[in-house]
């Protein structure tokens, strides 16, 4: 809630969601008058930290993006369901493994959607196990 409340503040309507290691939808929240695609962006965003981040050595989705963006690969890795090549989640670790992931979307760039779900992070951060 506090991602939400985070980029609010800066006018943007979005939505949040966390997904597990396994990556099944353990909590979802529209913000208030956030569109539909927020849902699956924020949803796909944090997919895509928590499937590929342990595989790939990142923990936010803008450094996907970043590794990626040079690369030949990118086309096929956003046609597995549900991979977002889009920045805005980051991951939630547990005793240094990631354990979950909070993603964010509708906000105007998912630059800002990241440093909303960061916010988010920074809020909980320290009740995770370290």
């Amino acid at each position: 809630m506090e991602a939400i409340k985070v980029c609010e503040s800066s006018g943007y309507k979005v939505s949040a969601a966390v997904v597990d290691d396994s990556g099944v939808l353990r909590f979802f929240a529209k913000g208030d008058k956030s569109t539909i695609h927020t849902k699956d962006a924020s949803f796909r965003k944090a997919y895509t930290v928590v499937t590929m981040g342990p595989i790939f050595k990142f923990d936010a989705s803008s450094q996907f993006v970043e590794r990626f963006s040079k690369n030949p690969s990118p086309p096929a890795l956003a046609s597995l369901p549900n991979i977002a090549l889009l920045p805005g989640a980051v991951a939630i670790r547990a005793k240094g493994e990631i354990v979950a992931a909070l993603g964010i979307g509708g906000a105007a760039g998912g630059d800002k959607d990241e440093i909303c779900a960061q916010a988010g992070l920074e809020k909980i951060i320290d009740r995770l196990p370290r």
